[in-house]
């Protein structure tokens, strides 16, 4: 694979672009966003960045869409960023708008892409870049879990101190305040969590990721982008490079968990296909009640969508 877009040029998608080129496994990653000169800025910033940081991906913006044309893997990080006060689902109909037209645009240049979806709210956007192109349910996903990972594994290193290198975790179900997080898969070195912290410590940690994204808008009057950043340029690793890692992603369950045609969080195999494989854990009766419970939040946001004339 040689060609990765990313689409919307702001915080979130830059940092993709530039931790890709980092990596070093792509030979062009486009940035595409409507304030063309924008995209073209923040990637001539990076490609200047090359020599010094020894990277050879090559690195490019417009506001033209044939730019993408033969993209392998497209990023959409695309709409409008949370403000204070404002949930997720307040986004709905906006981003939606933005998603749909991004996806016909980008299909017009590419055959058969792996598409990652980032922008809020995830799950829906998710569902409506998969309406929108007509892919295989396994070529379109969405980032939410690695980054919910990545914060409740940052917060168990911060009470243990630990390095949060050592600190595996699983979390599943929709982006945000109805994730479940899955204290009984959380290892420390491959010691269970539960061993390391008590149940009261590791309940306030579990409350702080359902809302860590919202912690972040209250301190900066902005959503993150660092982390989803990253996040997402991990995923596009591993289908570059064939890693086959697993990863919770945003999927389309068809059957798994007994949820059919929605799409949440659930721990996939990551590979050059895209999602190569969903794994089902065996959840206990609690975990199975919580995750049903945000998939059924995540229906009625999917619903709302299907009922909007766009």
């Amino acid at each position: 694979m040689s060609k990765v877009t990313v689409v919307g040029a702001g915080n979130v998608g830059a940092t993709v672009a530039n931790v890709l080129a980092h990596e070093d496994i792509v030979k062009e990653v486009v940035m595409i966003d409507i304030k063309g000169d924008i995209a073209r800025g923040k990637a001539l910033d990076s490609w200047q960045q090359a020599p010094i940081d020894y990277y050879s991906t090559y690195l490019s913006g417009s506001e033209d869409y044939s730019a993408t044309e033969g993209s392998d893997i497209v990023v959409i990080t695309a709409g409008l960023p949370r403000k204070p006060g404002m949930s997720r689902d307040d986004l709905i109909a906006t981003n939606a708008q933005i998603v749909n037209g991004v996806t016909a645009s980008i299909l017009k240049y590419s055959d058969n892409p792996i598409i990652i979806v980032v922008s809020n709210p995830l799950d829906v956007m998710t569902y409506v870049a998969y309406k929108a192109s007509g892919l295989d349910s396994s070529r379109v996903m969405g980032m939410a879990g690695i980054l919910d990972t990545a914060r409740y594994r940052a917060f168990l290193a911060e009470a243990l101190k630990v390095s949060p290198k050592d600190i595996q975790a699983v979390l599943m179900g929709g982006h945000g305040d109805t994730m479940v997080p899955l204290p009984r898969y959380t290892t420390v070195a491959g010691i269970p969590v539960t061993e390391l912290i008590d149940a009261e410590s590791l309940d306030k940690i579990v409350e702080r990721t359902k809302f860590g994204g919202g912690e972040l808008v209250q301190l900066m009057g902005t959503s993150a982008w660092y982390a989803p950043g990253a996040a997402a340029a991990q995923m596009v690793s591993s289908i570059v490079k064939d890693e086959r890692r697993i990863f919770p992603c945003c999927v389309k369950l068809q059957g798994e968990y007994g949820i059919s045609d929605i799409f949440v969080g659930a721990p996939v195999i990551l590979g050059k296909n895209g999602i190569e494989k969903i794994i089902e854990l065996q959840l206990n009766a609690d975990e199975m009640q919580l995750l049903n419970d945000s998939a059924e939040h995540v229906k009625q946001v999917m619903e709302v969508y299907d009922r909007m004339a766009l």
